[in-house]
């Protein structure tokens, strides 16, 4: 642990006078090829930086940051497009949006100035029949309800604490079904993505002040395909294969297949890209040959979103399922192909097993470090 402990600083302090040079000298570059070639040395060391990391827990977020969302950043950012444009203010909110998994809330738009009294509206409403009138008109909306929702803080409680019953469940793994160990493998790997990411963009929300959009939005209650992808798993892939995979494929296809046909296959090609992501973070953790089955995943539920799309589109309101049994069958679906294709190649390298084993080995060296 204490290797790899030293490996991981190496790692991000290397990234991160990377990310330095980008900010005081390629952003100074014209953007287009010429930032972009500036910037290749970069992509090259974020490829190969991980591949000192050996740990699930320090690799997986290492390999997701840097090989994913920096790389993806950077390559927005050579062409002036992106979360890092226009150039932040100064190098530490550079560096957090370069490789943290955060999406900066967008200020909201000024207050209207106050209006000025119209003396002769003044006038009018000193009628008593006007004052009679304006007691019993309708309301033109709703009053307004308290928020009923449960604090994100303490649902996030509530999520490290099933976390922890999940890792402690894994001691019965042997006298389980396996159904349902394949279950709590499901529930572990939202959980823990959520937390993990969660926490990561908890510096930039307290140090820098940063106010952030959620990285999840309770995915358990999605209703369908396209709700669950495109508004509630992992919003922050999303926002950036919107700009680097599907908008480009979209603007290429349209004057070949029309714009609709377009925009479906820029929803598989999207989901393709992540496919492939997703391979190559599959080779860091298991450092194996790729077997294709997490890309294939991903295709296969490109192709049923954008049919889900495209049925919607058709059918209109004329026939739909309530949000109860589409979410059902969207999470059941989720559910078999994730067992079918997802999970399998790294299970076959042990991966969840080192994931568990880590949990022990990072008890005791916290507790080596408190005594």
């Amino acid at each position: 642990m204490d290797e790899e402990i030293r490996s991981f600083i190496k790692v991000w302090s290397i990234a991160i006078t990377c990310l330095c040079y980008c900010y005081y000298l390629s952003s100074r570059i014209p953007n287009g090829i010429k930032r972009l070639i500036s910037l290749l040395p970069i992509f090259y060391l974020f490829i190969i930086l991980p591949l000192d990391l050996h740990s699930f827990h320090l690799g997986a977020p290492t390999i997701f940051f840097l090989v994913w969302l920096g790389t993806f950043k950077l390559l927005l950012f050579s062409f002036d497009q992106g979360p890092l444009s226009p150039l932040p203010k100064n190098i530490f909110h550079f560096i957090s949006i370069s490789c943290l998994p955060i999406k900066i809330t967008q200020n909201p738009p000024p207050k209207s100035p106050p209006k000025v009294e119209n003396p002769k509206y003044m006038e009018i409403a000193k009628n008593p029949l006007y004052q009679k009138w304006e007691k019993v008109k309708p309301m033109t909306s709703p009053p307004s309800k308290s928020d009923s929702k449960v604090p994100k803080s303490v649902l996030m409680g509530i999520k490290v604490i099933l976390s922890a019953l999940i890792v402690k469940a894994y001691e019965y793994r042997p006298y389980l079904p396996t159904y349902i160990t394949l279950l709590l493998y499901c529930c572990h790997l939202y959980l823990g993505i959520e937390i993990v990411l969660a926490l990561s963009g908890l510096p930039a929300r307290t140090l820098l002040g940063f106010e952030l959009e959620p990285q999840f939005n309770e995915p358990y209650l999605t209703t369908s395909l396209q709700d669950f992808w495109g508004r509630r798993w992992n919003l922050m892939v999303s926002s950036i294969l919107k700009p680097t995979a599907f908008q480009p494929a979209r603007r290429l296809l349209s004057p070949i297949l029309g714009p609709e046909w377009a925009r479906l296959a820029a929803f598989v090609w999207a989901f393709t890209v992540s496919g492939l992501m997703h391979e190559a973070i599959y080779y860091y953790l298991t450092r194996a040959r790729p077997t294709w089955e997490v890309t294939l995943f991903f295709v296969l539920h490109g192709v049923c979103t954008a049919a889900e799309v495209a049925a919607k589109k058709k059918f209109g309101g004329k026939w739909r399922p309530s949000g109860v049994v589409s979410g059902g069958l969207a999470l059941g679906f989720l559910v078999v192909t994730g067992n079918w294709l997802f999970f399998p190649q790294l299970m076959r390298n042990g991966v969840h097993e080192k994931c568990i084993k880590e949990y022990s080995v990072m008890v005791d060296f916290v507790k080596k470090i408190v005594k």
